[in-house]
């Protein structure tokens, strides 16, 4: 159902537990109480009967209605409009889903529009039920109670993150070739959770800063200082993946060059290796080759040949043979091919 949970708070205390909006309205406006109303992904018809009721400013409904908005903080007159990017990691995809959170608070209410699972604000209106004089402190103190639940949950998103990042690191000097890839699609996640906590930082400190002039109680903006703590350590964090995981992929892309080149350099030992021993087989080859090319020519036994009834014929051919092989062999040395 889009209305999930609503009620008319008094001194801090849950007074009526309306089963319509109209109801609602009636018993806020008739005892003076602040009416807390949560709706889960209400169509637009439902949006425009609240907007009608607390005259809500129409950029702000168009926003709530239109979904897909950045984190922010706007004010229209006594009315505040925020958004909120609540987050939870799916570690099995190493991916970051996230919500959105609309919330209007008002003088004497508290709308929260939420389109995904996260946050849990069951839990945020226990916890302020729970306590009395916190919820009495009125609006401020449950859009405190939401910030500090979103906050809160970013928390696994953290551990999530850190661990990935660590299986990361360990794989970055194995032989895994699909790190790059995942060192790239983790760094994609990272920037997304980056959008979603930066612009936190300064919504909580623009709540801070008009803390006096709108009377917010002392306590209360103690309570939004440590929200502040904690959203920047988140902040600092996320900004740590974003540096560690530009480091992972320089580092992987300086690893896998190092290891073409040494690849390379063993293919060019084995391959002047080969050309050694094809000069050393060239060179032998080439010295065996002039005897029988000699052996080859006087084997012809044509008549004309003057050599044949030469008396130091024979001691010629084969000194030939023996001169020639020497001076090849003598040429390739020098050449160090032998």
């Amino acid at each position: 159902m889009p209305l999930v949970d609503n009620g008319v708070y008094i001194a801090g205390k849950r007074t009526e537990n309306p089963a319509s909006l109209d109801e609602t309205f009636e018993a806020m406006r008739s005892r003076n109480g602040m009416a807390w109303i949560g709706l889960y992904r209400p169509d637009a018809e439902e949006v425009q009967a609240v907007a009608a009721e607390f005259g809500l400013h129409h950029l702000s409904v168009e926003d709530a209605l239109s979904g897909h908005q950045r984190s922010k903080l706007e004010r229209y007159d006594d009315t505040l409009f925020v958004v909120l990017r609540p987050a939870r990691y799916l570690d099995a995809e190493e991916e970051v889903e996230f919500g959105e959170l609309h919330i209007f608070v008002g003088p004497d209410f508290v709308v929260t529009i939420r389109h995904a699972e996260s946050p849990n604000l069951a839990r945020v209106r226990n916890r302020m039920e729970a306590n009395p004089a916190l919820l009495a402190l009125g609006p401020e103190a449950v859009l405190y109670a939401i910030l500090d639940e979103v906050v809160d949950e970013y928390a696994p998103v953290i551990a999530g993150l850190e661990n990935d990042i660590d299986e990361i690191e360990d794989q970055l000097f194995g032989t895994n070739e699909d790190v790059a890839q995942r060192i790239y699609e983790l760094s994609r996640e990272v920037i997304k959770f980056q959008r979603a906590v930066h612009p936190l930082t300064a919504i909580i400190e623009a709540l801070l800063r008009g803390s006096a002039k709108y009377q917010v109680d002392v306590e209360l903006q103690r309570s939004l200082r440590d929200v502040l703590d904690h959203t920047i350590r988140v902040v600092e964090r996320t900004d740590g993946f974003r540096a560690l995981l530009d480091n992972a992929l320089t580092t992987h892309s300086t690893l896998v060059a190092q290891r073409q080149n040494d690849e390379m350099r063993r293919m060019t030992e084995t391959s002047l290796a080969q050309n050694e021993e094809v000069k050393r087989i060239s060179a032998w080859a080439a010295i065996l080759f002039a005897p029988t090319l000699i052996g080859a020519i006087y084997g012809m036994n044509f008549d004309n040949m003057p050599e044949l009834h030469w008396e130091f014929g024979y001691p010629m051919a084969i000194g030939l043979m023996v001169l020639s092989g020497i001076g090849l062999y003598v040429a390739f040395k020098f050449r160090k091919w032998l």
